[in-house]
């Protein structure tokens, strides 16, 4: 019976998502009918302020946000606080630094993706490919992580299994993501950051009901393991992994596929203002109070040792949730995390099947003279949204363990691909294809095996190395290519050509 309590609430906020995901398909059906790519992938640039704010927010907190992060800083303490504190000023850089400019372009040049913007600015098909496959490549990894850590939250919480969990919100995710368009993702991503925020405010409660009280925590962290209340944590929160976590998390984080792509979504500069301040403040609450339960869990989960809770940190926020809560609450509490997952995931999925139909076949089948009926993209996209969701799926029945490391992988691989491509083909005119191309393809492939190596440098992530080697070889490449023609130049640089 307990179980049956547990799972209600989860269910009935899945089925609420599906609706609302359904009835924007009917209510957008007349707009389809007329453009189905722009309104499908781009919701037809008409999202207001708060939604673009929310859907933003939520596509950045994934269910590491919840589970990964705040059992990191259950096992450091107040470091790993202090590092995540970075993320706060997320979405200001991605609306700030890329929003107005990629939306004044969109427009100019009809863009529904980035790669669409990508391929106009280098006027290279070849890098524009290999960036749609890249895209594709880590949003499946990051989708898989999603599926993941949902999943093990679910069994920990409710009692069901695994594969229970994962069927139940997996399919249904896929399902409304397929019908409702971008439109419907960003106002079910609405739901879901609010739904995260409500569900981290109960369990703080929760927590310290539980616990006695915020000073009853504290003074057992002080007393059981005060090397926590350091920024340093001893050792454990180095110089090093503060700097990988702040370029990783932080700053590189602004040329992200899945959040620039909405700065090609909004409908007027208002909506974009509005959306800076409220999405700021939002991602705030949200990011530094889930890693401050994972310090105050200390209280809860008072065994120091891991091993005590299966020996992943991904367990903590799972075993705190039961210890705090009846069945009812707890079911209530995962909410938020599902919620997390699911609004990531939707967004990878639109984004992933947009780089395959759109920058991809349809790219190939105009270069050929071939025309793709409104009705043909429709299908195409659709099916291609619901195979992607269904193969992540499937992979997903054998799960990975460190679901934040298999984030953290994802977010370095497209950081390396996007960060210098999408920073010097939006701001410095001088930039070429081959600059970007060999950017692009050194950088990830440099990144990728010293993952897969374990090379650091000076113990810092394998995103600096990353990161530097593409700079380089962006300045390199260059050099040696030729100068982007001066039409382009001019829808991207309009004030260098002033007549």
């Amino acid at each position: 019976m307990n179980n049956l309590i547990n799972l209600l609430p989860a269910f009935v906020f899945l089925m609420v998502l599906l609706y609302v995901s359904y009835y924007i398909q009917k209510t957008s059906s007349s707009d389809r009918s007329k453009n189905f790519v722009k309104d499908y992938f781009i919701g037809g640039r008409t999202l207001g302020g708060f939604v673009l704010a929310m859907t933003t927010v939520a596509t950045y907190s994934s269910v590491s946000t919840y589970v990964g992060g705040p059992g990191m800083a259950w096992q450091i303490g107040y470091g790993w606080l202090y590092m995540a504190i970075v993320q706060v000023v997320v979405v200001f850089l991605v609306m700030g630094v890329f929003g107005k400019r990629m939306a004044l372009v969109a427009h100019k040049i009809d863009a529904v993706t980035v790669i669409d913007v990508i391929r106009s600015r280098y006027q290279n098909d070849t890098l524009a490919n290999i960036a749609a496959g890249v895209i594709v490549l880590f949003f499946c990894a990051t989708m898989v992580a999603q599926f993941v850590g949902a999943a093990k939250l679910f069994e920990a919480v409710t009692g069901f299994s695994y594969l229970t969990g994962l069927t139940l919100f997996g399919l249904i995710v896929v399902v409304y993501t397929t019908i409702g368009g971008f439109k419907g993702v960003a106002v079910t991503d609405a739901i879901c950051a609010i739904a995260m925020l409500a569900g981290l405010a109960i369990l703080f409660y929760s927590m310290l009901k539980t616990a006695g009280g915020y000073d009853a925590i504290m003074t057992h962290i002080q007393t059981a393991d005060p090397a926590m209340l350091e920024p340093l944590s001893r050792g454990k929160m180095p110089l090093s992994l503060y700097i990988s976590q702040w370029l990783l998390v932080g700053v590189c984080t602004l040329a992200l596929p899945q959040s620039v792509v909405r700065s090609i979504s909004y409908k007027d500069t208002k909506a974009l203002s509005n959306a800076m301040i409220i999405g700021t403040i939002m991602i705030g609450a949200i990011t530094l109070v889930a890693t401050w339960i994972g310090v105050l869990s200390k209280g809860i989960l008072t065994n120091p040792s891991i091993a005590a809770y299966g020996g992943s940190v991904d367990n903590i926020t799972p075993r705190t949730i039961v210890a705090c809560m009846s069945p009812f609450w707890a079911g209530v509490t995962i909410i938020g995390p599902i919620a997390a997952t699911i609004s990531t995931i939707s967004s990878l999925l639109l984004t992933g099947s947009s780089s395959i139909i759109k920058d991809i076949y349809m790219n190939v089948q105009a270069k050929k003279g071939q025309i793709v009926t409104n009705d043909q993209v429709k299908k195409l996209s659709m099916a291609c949204t619901l195979i992607m969701g269904l193969a992540v799926y499937f992979i997903a029945i054998v799960p990975p363990d460190l679901i934040w490391k298999i984030n953290m992988f994802a977010f370095g691989g497209l950081e390396t691909a996007f960060f210098w491509v999408m920073i010097f083909g939006m701001f410095w005119s001088k930039a070429n294809s081959k600059g970007a191309l060999w950017c692009l393809v050194g950088g990830v492939l440099s990144y990728c095996v010293t993952m897969a190596l374990g090379i650091k440098v000076f113990s810092l992530h394998q995103i600096v190395i990353g990161i530097g080697v593409s700079l380089i070889l962006f300045l390199l490449g260059n050099s040696l290519g030729q100068p982007t023609e001066e039409k382009v130049l001019r829808v991207f640089f309009p004030d260098q050509y002033e007549d």
